[in-house]
């Protein structure tokens, strides 16, 4: 099985060719203004984090552990958690960290429910739900991982399996506005 990373899941729904090009094509990529931005911000939130109430996300207490190291064999899937919410009666809500402007999207909802099955397969427990932040716009959504968002995950992880063993560039699957700021422009030559 190819082990694959969770951005790699919210990398998929943004554009599949930027999996295409870190598994099959791997080439020295261009550390674009928003990847840096997104790094100095991550460090801003877990700071701010620290000093905030977890009310906001409908707990009234609960124990913070920032950049959580998670890894599941059964799925051959590891990833780093912004933030894990572990409340007075032990249920866990992973928290994903976003620093964009933009509305959250089925990127960042299909990659918090991957982080979500790693907590479950890490620590034995069951997670119903998490919460995906975006800093800049100050949204907070909630979302619930589900039985139609875990077997949706499932598929897109053989998708992607598929599209790295059989070395298939994939189609561009939304529109050429995002190919802007995209750290594989050079490379992804029929976008223009």
């Amino acid at each position: 099985m190819i082990e694959l990373k969770v951005t790699d899941i919210k990398q998929y729904f943004y554009c599949p060719r930027i999996v295409y090009f870190c598994y099959v094509m791997p080439v020295d990529k261009k550390v674009s203004f928003k990847m840096s931005a997104g790094t100095i911000e991550h460090i801003r939130f877990e700071t701010l984090e620290k000093r905030r109430k977890v009310i906001r996300y409908g707990l009234e207490q609960a124990e913070r552990r920032f950049r959580v190291p998670l890894y599941s064999k059964r799925l051959g899937l590891r990833g780093v958690l912004d933030m894990l919410l572990i409340n007075t009666q032990g249920e866990m809500f992973p928290v994903e960290h976003k620093a964009t402007m933009q509305r959250l999207g089925l990127n960042h909802k299909y990659q918090l429910a991957a982080y979500a099955i790693l907590v479950e397969d890490e620590f034995s427990t069951q997670v119903r739900r998490g919460f995906l932040y975006a800093s800049l716009s100050k949204e907070l959504r909630e979302v619930e991982v589900d039985h139609s968002i875990r077997r949706a995950l499932q598929r897109v992880l053989v998708i992607i399996r598929n599209m790295i063993s059989t070395q298939r560039l994939p189609k561009v699957l939304h529109d050429k506005s995002r190919c802007g700021d995209c750290e594989y422009r050079l490379y992804c030559l029929d976008v223009r």
